[in-house]
């Protein structure tokens, strides 16, 4: 019962064109940063290294390398700060989460990459 009732009310804030992502991608996160009365877009770049959750409490984490160092930002799938989640890579991994790779550097990090499939690929602009 309460269950229900809950999926009811977090319908309303659940996005209506899912994001199509996962685990081992490489990604370009558009985030909302409002600074005063002015709204621009910061892009995060990485590996997602991990997907978790159900609903609106659904969450991704996202990994890169900054000058040697390794960081990590998770982000809502369903926030409004999201603006999109923009694939570069797709790769072929064999677990749903990638922690191992925070004990790696340089080229142990690479990831083997996986060739589309036919019907994940979009063919013009149309409606599909």
């Amino acid at each position: 019962m309460r269950n229900s009732l809950l999926k009811i009310a977090e319908k309303s804030s659940l996005r209506e064109q899912p994001l199509q992502f996962a685990v081992g991608d490489t990604v370009d996160v558009h985030t909302r940063i409002l600074e005063g009365n002015k709204e621009r877009i910061q892009i995060f770049g990485g590996v997602v290294i991990a997907r978790r959750g159900t609903g609106t409490s659904e969450m991704f984490t996202v990994r890169r390398i900054v000058q040697g160092e390794g960081v990590e930002r998770t982000f809502p799938i369903h926030s409004p700060k999201v603006a999109q989640v923009e694939v570069k890579r797709h790769a072929r991994v064999r677990r749903a989460k990638l922690y191992y790779l925070r004990d790696r550097t340089g080229k142990a990090t690479r990831l083997r990459e996986r060739r589309a499939k036919p019907w994940e690929v979009q063919v013009g602009t149309g409606n599909q």
